[in-house]
C-alpha cells in the first residue's frame, strides 16, 4: 500500500488559469490524501513579467516555468503544475513529468462581440492571438485579415477585445473552459481549420526525477490515454526542434486503439504550409511522433526550418 505524504507544495504562477489549475491538482491530491497538507507557493516567472514582446523574441514559453523549477531544487516546492504546451520538449537534466491528467478540450476558440466565424471578419479586420502557429493557419485561410499580437492573461486579452482593440481573438478553448468563460467561445476552431498546439489542454505536474516516491504519489494523476497523445505530440515536435519560433502545430486522438496524428510545419506568412499524418499503436507514441517528423522533412521541412530560424 502507498505511504501517504504528510505535505506537499505546489509551485505555481500567479495568472487566474494557472492558480485554477494548482488548486484541481491540490483537489485531487487531497482526495486521494485526505491526511495530507496541499500547500500552493505563487510565483511570478519572467513569462509573466515581460508583456510588451512576442514570447519568441524573448526566449520562448520556458520562461514560464524557470523559476518554478528552481523553488523545486531550493526545496520551497515539491511539484510544479503547467500547461503542458508551456513546457519545453527538453527539461532540464534533473526534472521529469511524472504524471499528464485527463485533457480538456485541446481546440483554438474563435472569440468575438460582433461575428459568429472568422469567415464573417471583413477584410482588414484586426485578429489577436499570441502563436505563430496560429497566426501562420490564419493568414493561410485569410490572407485579407489583419493579424496583430495579443499578450497577457486571458481576462487582460478578453478585455482587449471589449475595448475594440480587435474584431475576434484566438484563444485555448480548455483555458476559458476551466475558468469559467466558455460562454465566450463564439465558435471551436475544428482540428482540420486550425490545427491545436502540441500539448494544449494537458495539464503536466513536474517535480526531481529523484523523488521516487513523490513520483509514486503521483501516479493516480496520471491519464494514459491523454499522455500517449501528447507524447507523440511532442516527439513529432521534437524531431523538428520545434520552437516558439516555430510555426508548428501536433495534434493526436484515438481512433478506436489506433493513435492518428496530424502535423503542421509553417511559414509565419502562411504562404508555405507542410502537413502529414500518421497512425500507429499508441505505445509507439514516440516512434509515431518521430516518423511524422521525417514526413515533414521529406517535403522540405528542414529549409523551412533554417528560414524560420
Amino acid at each position: 500500500m502507498r505511504t501517504a505524504p504528510q505535505r506537499l507544495v505546489i509551485a505555481t504562477r500567479e495568472s487566474a488559469l494557472a492558480l485554477w489549475q494548482a488548486e484541481h491538482i491540490r483537489s485531487r491530491l487531497q482526495e486521494l490524501y485526505p491526511g495530507c497538507t496541499v500547500e500552493l507557493l505563487g510565483l511570478t516567472t519572467q513569462g509573466d513579467q515581460i508583456l510588451d514582446r512576442p514570447l519568441a523574441a524573448i526566449g520562448g514559453k520556458g520562461l514560464f516555468i524557470k523559476e518554478l523549477e528552481t523553488a523545486m531544487i531550493e526545496g520551497r516546492a515539491d511539484l510544479a503544475v503547467h500547461s503542458l504546451k508551456d513546457v519545453p520538449m527538453d527539461l532540464p537534466q534533473g526534472f521529469c513529468l511524472a504524471a499528464i491528467g485527463h485533457r480538456e478540450d485541446p481546440r483554438d476558440a474563435f472569440v468575438a462581440n460582433h461575428y459568429s466565424s472568422l469567415a464573417e471578419l471583413p477584410a482588414g479586420a484586426v485578429v489577436g492571438t499570441s502563436s505563430l502557429r496560429r497566426e501562420a493557419q490564419l493568414r493561410e485561410r485569410f490572407p485579407q485579415l489583419q493579424i496583430a499580437a495579443l499578450r497577457g492573461n486571458v481576462g487582460t486579452r478578453l478585455r482587449k477585445l471589449d475595448e475594440g482593440q480587435y474584431a475576434a481573438i484566438i484563444l485555448a478553448a480548455a483555458g476559458l473552459m476551466r475558468l469559467g468563460l466558455g460562454e465566450r467561445i463564439t465558435a471551436r476552431l475544428q482540428a482540420s481549420e486550425s490545427l491545436p498546439a502540441v500539448g494544449q489542454g494537458a495539464l503536466a505536474i513536474e517535480c526531481l526525477a529523484d523523488r521516487a516516491e513523490l513520483i509514486d504519489w503521483l501516479a493516480p494523476l496520471h491519464h494514459a490515454p491523454s499522455a500517449a497523445c501528447v507524447l507523440a505530440e511532442r516527439a513529432f515536435s521534437r524531431s523538428l526542434a520545434g520552437s516558439c519560433h516555430t510555426p508548428l502545430a501536433g495534434y493526436a486522438v484515438f481512433e478506436g486503439e489506433t493513435l492518428w496524428l496530424r502535423g503542421l510545419l509553417a511559414s509565419r506568412d502562411g504562404a508555405r504550409v507542410l502537413r502529414a499524418e500518421r497512425r500507429g499503436s499508441p505505445a509507439q507514441a514516440e516512434a509515431l511522433g518521430e516518423a511524422l517528423g521525417e514526413a515533414l522533412r521529406a517535403q522540405g521541412a528542414a529549409a523551412l526550418l533554417a528560414e524560420l530560424e
